[in-house]
């Protein structure tokens, strides 16, 4: 390790952290700061959130006996100090690489890591699950601690754990991470409430003033917290004119306390360990503290796709990619609609900056819904919406879309409802790994009766699906991936495609290769190798999972025995299942093999790593074709 961190070369495990005097604790926080600005700084990945952290990290691991105690990090985004602090400071610079650390807490990885995260809102119904176990197993003495993001605690299942945790009673330790943002600027009611606590000075003086009187009468001993913490709900309802919420809900309230004073931390975390039953911690920090940049623009620094030059934070230059993003494609187009279309309105849990709804915010700040981390709810409200006349594009990453399948079902497609869904991040999303690759949406979205379920393999289509989106009168979800597309050229007038029609991309002979959204540029380059090989396989975009274009399979299969189906989906249900299933039902037997996410859940790295991996490059898609082709061969001889 570098001199420059002469405390924090002394520890690898929380044994040893316990061993740093606490009043060297500010010194090693500052270190430990420093090392993660370092680190990232060559090796990109999440950044603002982890800076924001650090001294409570420092101090949960100084206090309790982990990994006994457990400790369980909401979404995971936070948590880089946590694994540099357990065991994992040597690798720390494989993280989000092909093989390297995950990027999100994983019980694979760490007996540290109390449990997998990685979606928002999971950590308290976890960590409840824990504290109950324990009890139930005779472990009186073990502590749990669920740490929360306030925007996590919009989610409706945290406050599911909550009202549950406050009539189980188990000895539970909820640390609310107030920093007022998620990714972008948190929004909503909570938000305000949060607020309403952090910025009363009235409140804050007496409560402090409370605080240290009580804290002198060595006549309370253990119990002057206990007591203090009633005091203070009655100093709430009196100074906020409302009654505490989280005290409404069974939990004993203490805060709000500075979360970057970590002697101050160790404190108060060492007398909450000896109260037991349910409590909420509201710790007040800053996200990308330590960082100047980070603070100053702390939805920029979220997290950081390339190297940066510390000093100035000049982020090192990236080759201009061919096409725009995704997700600025649909941004832009959803703006332009909803130019034309008054009754367009744009909705997304906690994500405007994430999938680009904060184009469509910017010019219509009155059309565009940004309704927290919580996607049942998004998918609802857009339904009724729906039923009143509006037309929502409702913007979920497919990933995060999985947790809203019943309201798709029950909400809009039931009662047939004009949403559209709109599915980012579809397929292997990368160095975000496995609990965020959009690997499922196809297989769970196109057995739905109602839903047309489209995939553009490019840019320009992307457009004219959602353009087409709007006359469609009936539920509509379009998936497409992350990253940049192909085609400088894209914004084009817009043009209808007829629903359920697919398009033959290249003609040729022996095999077709039929595949389904932008994995399609991975054949038309594999198309390319092949060529050079001297096979000329024909290539079909189909466009649409469902309905599936009917003619154009029939002739497929009227043309082509030998067929490859290429997508980025899991191939359990996926496309080419659809394609089994229409040629179990119309009497085809072709020979038919099938590329996509084999069954199993895909880690970190570059996407074009885990298509590599999975087996559905253009290498991989065009040593398909020729071993078909070769067994083609091979017949015609027989």
């Amino acid at each position: 390790m570098n001199s420059t961190y002469p405390l924090l070369d002394l520890v690898s495990y929380p044994d040893d952290l316990k061993k740093i005097p606490k009043e060297k604790l500010p010194q090693f926080c500052n270190e430990l700061r420093q090392y993660v600005i370092e680190v990232i700084s060559k090796h990109p990945g999440h950044f603002a959130a982890t800076l924001g952290v650090v001294e409570l990290t420092v101090a949960l691991h100084y206090v309790y006996n982990t990994p006994y105690d457990q400790i369980v990090w909401d979404v995971g985004h936070q948590a880089y100090a946590h694994k540099i602090l357990t065991g994992r400071k040597e690798m720390f610079n494989t993280l989000r690489n092909l093989h390297g650390l995950s990027p999100f807490p994983n019980r694979d990885e760490s007996v540290y890591d109390a449990f997998t995260v990685g979606h928002a809102s999971t950590s308290i119904s976890s960590a409840l699950g824990l504290a109950v176990a324990a009890s139930q197993l005779g472990h009186a003495d073990q502590h749990v601690i669920a740490v929360i993001g306030d925007g996590s605690m919009t989610g409706g299942m945290a406050f599911e754990a909550l009202n549950n945790a406050g009539i189980q009673r188990s000895d539970l330790l909820v640390i609310l991470n107030d920093n007022h943002i998620a990714i972008d600027q948190n929004r909503g009611a909570l938000n305000d409430y949060l607020l309403d606590i952090t910025t009363s000075r009235t409140y804050n003086r007496i409560k402090k003033e409370v605080w240290d009187t009580l804290g002198k009468f060595e006549r309370l001993g253990p119990r002057a917290r206990s007591f203090i913490s009633m005091v203070e709900s009655g100093i709430k309802q009196s100074v906020m004119k409302r009654s505490n919420l989280f005290e409404g809900m069974g939990f004993r309230y203490f805060g709000p306390i500075d979360g970057h004073d970590v002697t101050h931390l160790a404190d108060v975390l060492t007398e909450l360990r000896n109260i037991r039953g349910p409590k909420l911690l509201h710790v007040l920090t800053t996200k990308g503290k330590g960082y100047k940049f980070a603070e100053e623009n702390q939805t920029e620094w979220h997290a950081t796709s390339v190297a940066f030059d510390i000093e100035t934070g000049q982020k090192a230059p990236t080759p201009k990619p061919q096409g725009p993003k995704y997700q600025d494609v649909f941004g832009i187009t959803v703006t332009e609609l909803a130019q034309e279309n008054p009754d367009i309105v744009g909705v997304t849990p906690a994500m405007p900056t994430g999938c680009s709804l904060n184009i469509m915010a910017e010019k219509f700040p009155d059309r565009v819904f940004d309704v927290g981390i919580a996607e049942e709810h998004a998918v609802t409200f857009s339904a009724g919406m729906a039923a009143q006349g509006l037309l929502p594009y409702c913007n979920i990453y497919s990933t995060f879309m999985q947790r809203a399948y019943d309201q798709i079902i029950h909400d809009v497609c039931i009662p047939r409802l004009h949403v559209v869904l709109c599915l980012d991040r579809a397929g292997l999303v990368g160095a975000d790994g496995v609990t965020h690759q959009g690997a499922f949406d196809i297989s769970y979205l196109r057995h739905i009766p109602n839903l047309v379920v489209a995939a553009p393999m490019n840019e320009i289509e992307l457009r004219n699906m959602l353009y087409t989106a709007q006359h469609a009168k009936c539920p509509f979800a379009i998936r497409y991936p992350r990253g940049n597309g192909h085609n400088s050229d894209w914004q084009k007038p817009f043009e209808e495609i007829e629903i359920g029609r697919g398009r033959m991309v290249a003609d040729g002979e022996k095999v077709a290769i039929i595949s389904i959204g932008t994995i399609g540029y991975e054949v038309t380059k594999a198309i390319g190798l092949l060529s050079g090989r001297g096979i000329r396989p024909a290539h079909y975009d189909m466009r649409f999972v469902k309905p599936l274009d009917e003619g154009l399979m029939h002739c497929i299969l009227a043309k082509f025995d030998k067929i490859v189906t290429v997508e980025d989906n899991a191939l359990q249900g996926g496309f080419g299942s659809a394609l089994l299933e229409f040629c179990a039902d119309n009497g085809y037997y072709p020979k038919i093999k099938r590329l996509g996410i084999p069954d199993r859940f895909i880690e970190h790295g570059t996407p074009q790593d885990l298509y590599k991996l999975c087996g559905y490059d253009a290498e991989a898609i065009a040593e398909a074709v020729e071993k078909l082709t070769y067994q083609i061969s091979r017949e015609a001889i027989k």
